[in-house]
């Protein structure tokens, strides 16, 4: 029941809580789960929801989702936070969601905000009173549910992605806060040009929550101009300057394998994207400098061995210099890698040779290459390269692999000009001819 208390603290919230939408219909984006027509909307607006979790990142929907569920069912409400809440108060919500369903034959939707947290034995007080339908459980989470959440849980509700909001969404919204004259700004005179409102949307890396903040910001900390609060280019750079886009273990993961596959794919615009888009979120910088030496071994190798060279060369110049200026030669080595010739042969001649390691723990030294140095007569079966001038041909692996051959040279940059011996070429084209 609202009161004069609980007006107060409505007048006083932040601005994106104050325009969180009531209704379907003033949902922004998610057109992929509540678009017209969807499973999801059908089953809200006929109040036929199972259990079901939310999964995305934050300022998205989930919550607003949640509460208009709770607004449009004729059902019980209850909602809790994962943090601050404990087994003993579930208990009691699950109680009196079964005398509410015996009595009055209502069901009880129970919201759980940051569902991630909940441990096991929160987890599992719930499982009963799910299956047997008292409770319809609404779980919300920037977190990966099939990783953080117990699978008894999910197997026992349906999860809905939700995407970060597009530009668009973020724009509506803004509009939005400014022409609303109850819960935004439509009662002051606020003159907000659309390249301001393009880099609240650009910056807010798809949180409707911080494009609205950082509005509530500029509206509050502006001076007026002739009664008019202008919000111009210069004042939105000012407050987004220093915004962070942070992300979510998913997101990041599928950023990094972004950059890496750039790398490997030679797309040098892409690559300093990516890895530039990583840092801005927090991302050490290390991370990518490990990367790239990887890289440099894995997808160049010896086609251009410089780039090894370069990655570790500007690892040292950054943890010398720092941010920012470190942050130069590690695009330096990016665009390096990305535009040196390709070749996975290092990484495919150690993986063959692990093979042949984990089968031939029983090889044997072959004996002209054991340290005989004691007995000059077995010594003598050694051949020395140095006395044929430099290469003679003669067994270094064991007898059973003897004529493998790991190492096959690519055609590409530096590579091409390596040549293998006669016969360990004959044994690639036997091998070739094989597959």
């Amino acid at each position: 029941m609202s009161n004069l208390f609980s007006e107060n603290v409505k007048k006083l919230a932040p601005l994106a809580d104050r325009l969180r939408p009531e209704s379907l219909d003033e949902f922004i984006g998610q057109e992929h789960i509540v678009g017209k027509n969807s499973f999801l909307r059908r089953a809200i607006m006929m109040d036929r929801l199972g259990s079901c979790i939310f999964y995305g990142p934050p300022g998205t929907g989930k919550t607003t989702l949640a509460s208009i569920i709770a607004n449009q069912t004729n059902s019980y409400f209850v909602k809790l936070n994962a943090v601050s809440s404990g087994v003993a108060e579930v208990k009691q919500v699950i109680a009196d969601a079964k005398s509410n369903m015996e009595l009055f034959s209502k069901k009880t939707y129970l919201l759980l905000d940051e569902c991630h947290r909940w441990n096991k034995a929160q987890s599992d007080s719930m499982l009963e009173a799910i299956e047997k339908g008292y409770i319809i459980f609404i779980g919300a989470t920037t977190e990966n549910p099939f990783v953080s959440m117990t699978r008894a849980i999910v197997s026992r509700c349906r999860v809905f992605g939700f995407k970060p909001l597009s530009k668009e969404n973020i724009l509506t919204a803004i509009d939005r806060a400014l022409s609303d004259k109850k819960k935004g700004f439509g009662n002051i005179d606020i003159n907000m040009s659309d390249e301001a409102k393009n880099i609240f949307a650009n910056t807010s890396g798809g949180d409707a929550r911080i494009a609205l903040g950082n509005l509530e910001i500029a509206v509050l900390s502006s001076e007026k101009e002739n009664g008019t609060i202008v919000i111009n280019e210069t004042v939105a750079k000012e407050i987004c300057a220093n915004n962070n886009n942070s992300i979510d273990s998913d997101i990041y993961y599928d950023m990094l394998s972004a950059f890496c596959k750039s790398l490997r794919g030679s797309d040098a615009d892409a690559a300093l994207y990516w890895a530039h888009r990583l840092i801005n979120a927090g991302c050490d910088p290390m991370l990518i400098f490990r990367r790239m030496m990887a890289h440099a071994s894995e997808d160049i190798g010896l086609a251009n061995s410089n780039a090894l060279s370069v990655a570790v060369n500007a690892c040292t110049a950054y943890q010398n210099m720092g941010v920012p200026e470190g942050l130069i030669p590690m695009s330096h080595a990016i665009i390096y890698i990305c535009m040196s010739p390709k070749s996975n042969s290092v990484i495919t001649a150690m993986y063959a040779c692990e093979e042949d390691v984990k089968n031939t723990y029983t090889g044997s030294v072959p004996d002209h290459l054991k340290n005989y140095n004691y007995l000059k007569e077995k010594r003598e079966k050694y051949k020395y390269p140095h006395s044929y001038g430099g290469y003679v041909e003669q067994q270094y692996l064991p007898d059973e692999i003897k004529d493998h051959v790991y190492y096959k040279p690519s055609k590409n940059g530096s590579e091409a000009s390596i040549k293998l011996p006669e016969w360990k070429l004959k044994n690639i084209q036997d091998e070739d001819t094989k597959k």
